[in-house]
């Protein structure tokens, strides 16, 4: 089973936020001992709420489930000295720094390579390692905007929009897991570990492949249609009496059902939108004639009727509407966390066979130096070595000196 797929791996997570806490959470979720690296403030992603779990954002549990925490001060020697160890030995390092700054923290790859060969070192930034930009910071909606997403999205004549969840982030995770799966396996043939480029803005064009390709195929630049999709009609949300319907009957015979149940089957044969590249061009006239003979019923009324007519269509569902879908429920893809101190936490799990995956229990997101200690100990480290890291400012332990301060939204 792929919960435990990656188990006797480690990984040392240099990551915070979004794009590289995803990747190492899959990577955790799928067995392997992820190190959760933050300074003894705690990473930039426990502060980025509303909502908050305690005094942290439901942000930073949902992207770190599963791992163990460590606090470190990398500004410091012993810091320093610390996460080399770490790394001796690891199989893999996820770092999200900009370009340039693990090396002069004598972290980078090459520096740890020469004495680990089969070391995998994943690096995330925002635009590569190397290049004209790749010094720059971008995060989320920045690489949205820059990549051209934004250009795709809201209704033309009024201002681009982004994508409300961080997409951009999530699926540069997600391109991490695969190149860092694909070196382990390469790993396994010749023994040699390297370093991943991974970039935000690669994997925001990845997100981007029909659209692009298209603009290339003819020059023309997409148009924002809100819901609609560029290349098909009907392929969009119809407000009805009581919300929104979305309905994809741009094949010909389901343009033909949708029309018949509508009451419309003349226009099934209207030279405007006899096929789908015609009722693409003459779309907003296909809109305002379908809308006007949806809004006589409500969505409930119509998805059963759609349905049976084979015509597909989804209710716009809200985030309530998901807390209880059916196919979700069985799916199992809404996992449980259970937090020592704030209960039953619910967030998307694994994805890949879900109900059985999201059946075993997953460990909620670590405090900050909450197995600081354990993890030291388990990697070779005296009580007197830790006592000494301790004493120097070197980490922290979850179990000694005074807690992360809490963020703004805490004390009011």
């Amino acid at each position: 089973m792929l919960r435990h797929a990656l188990d006797g791996l480690t990984v040392v997570d240099f990551t915070q936020i979004g794009a590289g806490p995803t990747c190492t959470m899959l990577l955790a979720d799928m067995g392997a001992r992820v190190l959760k690296i933050e300074s003894p403030e705690g990473e930039l992603g426990r502060g980025l709420g509303p909502g908050w779990i305690g005094e942290d954002a439901a942000l930073y549990h949902g992207f770190n489930r599963n791992k163990l925490g460590v606090s470190l001060d990398l500004k410091t020697e012993g810091g320093v000295a610390t996460a080399r160890r770490l790394v001796a030995g690891a199989d893999i390092v996820v770092e999200s720094m900009r370009p340039g700054v693990m090396a002069r923290l004598g972290l980078g790859f090459e520096a740890l390579a020469g004495a680990h060969p089969g070391l995998i070192y994943c690096s995330i930034s925002a635009y590569g390692q190397a290049g004209p930009y790749a010094q720059r910071a971008g995060v989320d909606g920045i690489v949205q905007a820059d990549s051209g997403l934004m250009s795709l999205i809201g209704i033309e004549g009024t201002e681009p929009c982004k994508v409300q969840a961080p997409i951009v982030d999530v699926m540069t995770g997600y391109v991490a897991v695969m190149a860092v799966l694909a070196k382990l396996a390469q790993r396994a043939r010749d023994g040699q570990g390297g370093q991943l480029d991974v970039s935000l803005i690669n994997a925001a064009l990845a997100l981007q492949q029909s659209s692009i390709t298209s603009y290339f195929a003819d020059a023309q630049l997409p148009v924002r249609v809100g819901s609609a999709a560029p290349y098909s009609a009907p392929n969009q949300a119809f407000e009805t009496r009581d919300g929104w319907l979305m309905i994809a009957a741009y094949m010909p015979e389901r343009w033909t059902k949708l029309c018949a149940l509508l009451g419309l089957p003349q226009l099934a044969t209207d030279p405007r939108f006899a096929t789908s590249p015609l009722r693409v061009a003459n779309r907003q006239a296909m809109a305002l004639i379908l809308t006007e003979a949806l809004k006589t019923r409500t969505t409930e009324e119509w998805l059963p009727l759609m349905r049976a007519a084979d015509i597909l269509c989804a209710r716009v569902a809200s985030y309530e509407d998901l807390a209880r879908h059916p196919q979700l429920e069985a799916n199992g893809m809404l996992a449980q966390v259970t937090h020592p101190q704030h209960g039953t936490i619910r967030m998307p799990g694994f994805p890949v066979d879900s109900a059985q995956a999201n059946a075993q229990p997953h460990r909620a997101a670590p405090s900050c130096g909450e197995h600081t200690r354990q993890v030291l100990r388990d990697s070779g480290f005296d009580d007197g070595e830790i006592g000494a890291l301790l004493d120097a400012g070197a980490i922290r332990c979850a179990d000694a000196g005074p807690s992360v301060a809490a963020p703004a939204h805490a004390a009011s």
